[in-house]
């Protein structure tokens, strides 16, 4: 019972993103105005820093310094495969999780980044790889109350495992219950960041219990979004899907620490180590497709992605360019519930904030639509489109097929080498909402949009999804 309550929590812990039609693309390839359908998004400078040190503060560092008692924790929990090769008492530990040392010295164990950013795909671990598989449908709440009361009977209430344990109780207590999503395999993020950063004052960070409510922050509404792979980071001048996220990539990537960081200046020591972070995630180089490649089909698929997909995805190989280009909403036709969200709130407050001053400042900016996304290893990183609502890329290619309502079994080595994504099951309905079914009828789930592949021929298709397992 006691590992089951540690692996619900812990599980939770931290969250840390035409057809305007073919002919549309076509016309403005040929003209030479600026297409009205997308915007060049500009480069901002980044820190350098050490890969190295990246590695090892991502891992192993302390950005998050509240969790269970290490002792407890391991009567719970056996011993893991070590898959980061570390040392000491992180090595028994599951790659997603972390050994710490609480601001009152006492030894805890809390999860890391790879909660969200790492996954097992076809028995090989990959660490960058999207974690679709968690589960963000239930309230823990209680969950970790419980697991509050066991440190109590364990150690005492007064003792000092318990107050290593308090900050994290209490945060979760409060946000638990605002980053539920509908579906199982979708992500909160977006969410947890705007609530964390709403309970923080904007110039010292430090907690506030009850914060100001205003017309934008009354009604609250779970985002679900799908988690990029993080090799792609290198080449984007952006970040998160709708490019809201500029400046300062590391400052950006740090937010998961608003979860139980005291103040800025403890924020400003976080911030060094993740400019180390970003010099390392900058490293990650794309999985290769595990199987052989028909390299006829592959080579017809590549001049059909240069004619139809590239104008908008970037060309690859050793001369390839991303072009960073936003899509507008009425071009792309996805789901504009993530986008249009993020335009309604205060993304203003955010760049007045600590995070935004500063020479390393950080600004929040979403345009008003989606990122065409490199496309990288784009065969390990299903489902598809912003909110995981396509299952495989023959659909995401294919509009006419995609399901409204689908089932997949969470397990990581269920993919399918045909169709480019995840083996699953139609239904047709969301069986009394059934949280392991996606249903696409949901606010903020639909899987419309990016219908670019269905003037395609079977042949020129199969030949695309050929050249994909290239990149």
């Amino acid at each position: 019972m006691i590992r089951r309550l540690l692996i619900l929590l812990l599980a939770a812990i931290t969250v840390f993103s035409f057809s305007q039609e073919r002919s549309l693309a076509k016309d403005s390839k040929a003209s030479t105005k600026k297409p009205r359908y997308r915007t060049r998004i500009p480069a901002s400078k980044q820190r350098s820093g050490d890969p190295e040190k990246g590695y090892k503060y991502l891992v192993e560092g302390d950005y998050i310094v509240s969790g269970i008692p290490i002792g407890l924790f391991s009567m719970a929990r056996p011993p893991g495969k070590n898959q980061l090769k570390r040392k000491g008492d992180q090595a028994p530990l599951p790659y997603h999780f972390t050994a710490v040392t609480a601001p009152n010295g006492v030894r805890v164990v809390t999860s890391n980044c790879l909660r969200c950013h790492a996954q097992t795909l076809n028995g090989k671990f990959i660490l960058g790889l999207g974690n679709s598989t968690v589960d963000f449908t239930a309230d823990r709440t209680s969950t970790v109350s419980m697991v509050d009361g066991m440190i109590a009977g364990l150690h005492g209430p007064d003792s000092p495992q318990r107050q290593a344990y308090k900050t994290l109780h209490e945060r979760f207590l409060l946000v638990s219950p605002l980053i539920q999503t509908k579906v199982r395999g979708v992500n909160p993020a977006d969410n947890l960041a705007f609530v964390l950063g709403r309970h923080r004052d904007p110039e010292t960070l430090e907690w506030i219990d009850k914060p100001k409510t205003t017309e934008k922050t009354k009604k609250h509404v779970v985002i679900p979004t799908d988690v990029p792979p993080l090799w792609l980071l290198k080449k984007k001048n952006a970040l998160y899907y709708t490019a809201s996220g500029r400046g300062d990539f590391s400052r950006l990537m740090m937010a998961s620490s608003l979860l139980t960081l005291k103040d800025s200046s403890e924020a400003a020591e976080i911030d060094k180590n993740f400019a180390d972070v970003l010099a390392f995630l900058e490293t990650l180089e794309a999985p290769k497709w595990p199987k052989e490649i028909d390299s006829a089909k592959a080579l017809q698929g590549e001049q059909v992605f240069k004619d139809e997909c590239a104008r908008c995805h970037g060309t690859y190989g050793p001369d390839g360019e991303f072009p960073n280009y936003m899509i507008k909403l009425d071009t792309i036709k996805t789901d504009p519930m993530l986008s249009d969200w993020q335009n309604s709130v205060d993304s203003h407050s955010y760049s007045k904030s600590w995070f935004g001053k500063g020479p390393y400042a950080a600004r929040l900016e979403p345009g008003n639509g989606y990122i065409a996304p490199p496309l990288d290893g784009i065969w390990a990183t299903a489902p598809y489109l912003h909110n995981g609502s396509v299952p495989d890329i023959l659909t995401l290619l294919n509009s006419k097929l995609r399901p409204p309502y689908w089932q997949r079994t969470f397990n990581t080595s269920d993919y399918d080498f045909g169709t480019l994504g995840w083996k699953y099951q139609k239904h047709e309905n969301s069986n009394k909402g059934d949280k392991n079914i996606y249903d696409t009828t949901l606010p903020g789930y639909g899987n419309q949009g990016h219908t670019f592949g269905d003037d395609l021929s079977e042949e020129d298709r199969q030949a695309v999804i050929e050249y994909l397992k290239t990149l």
